[in-house]
């Protein structure tokens, strides 16, 4: 059986930058950069030439940013997913590109088996927020408004269940959400299982992504 390749396309203004990634990546077994950019719109040509599996996308760069590319990519409906690269300071930016469609947001001081985990969590169908962005996204997430969409209807979900999706939006943890509703821990834990399978997630991470982008809010 023919083992699995992620192609990978690295996008950074910074030289030194791209050379690091690519050297670090090339040593997995499973993984093959298959091209490197300078800005978004060279990420746009090589795209298409390419065809990467995923692209490991700066923010800020000349010409066109990683966020405009990003919003061309999934415009044009181009199958290749996208890993935005940032720093600490473009934080701001991580709500941004995940409602755009960016189906990961990493470091670029993260360890470098984080941006591997990333790269096979993603190319897997899964999303991915490195951690220690995680509980920010929570917070943040708790900031915006409610929704008046029935989505519980839509996906199928119980009332309950879309109870328990927003507490998990949250950041409450299955004790606390059972406290909040007044069930017990293991029907909350049920609860939790129904809901993973139903909009498809593997994590409360994702499914913090998916609440935020379809505006899943108390009502």
């Amino acid at each position: 059986m023919e083992e699995i390749k992620i192609r990978i396309l690295i996008v950074d203004d910074h030289s030194l930058m791209r050379q690091g990634l690519k050297q670090i990546l090339e040593i997995e077994e499973d993984i093959e950069v298959v091209g490197l950019a300078v800005d978004g719109e060279d990420a746009l040509e090589k795209c298409f030439k390419l065809k990467p599996d995923i692209i490991l996308m700066d923010i800020n760069m000349p010409n066109m940013n990683g966020i405009q590319a990003l919003r061309r990519i999934k415009d044009m409906g181009i199958d290749t997913k996208v890993i935005m690269l940032t720093i600490h300071d473009d934080r701001e930016y991580l709500f941004e590109t995940v409602n755009i469609g960016a189906e990961g947001y990493v470091l670029k001081d993260a360890e470098s088996n984080s941006l591997v985990r990333a790269i096979r969590n993603v190319y897997f169908g899964e999303s991915y927020i490195h951690p220690s962005l995680a509980s920010e996204f929570v917070r943040e997430y708790k900031t915006r408004g409610n929704t008046t969409d029935k989505v519980y209807n839509k996906n199928k979900l119980t009332r309950r269940e879309y109870e328990v999706l927003t507490l998990i939006a949250e950041g409450l943890n299955n004790k606390e959400i059972a406290e909040n509703l007044f069930i017990s821990e293991k029907t909350v834990k049920n609860h939790v299982s129904s809901i993973f399978k139903k909009i498809e997630v593997n994590d409360r991470t994702q499914a913090a992504i998916y609440a935020f982008k379809h505006n899943i809010k108390k009502v």
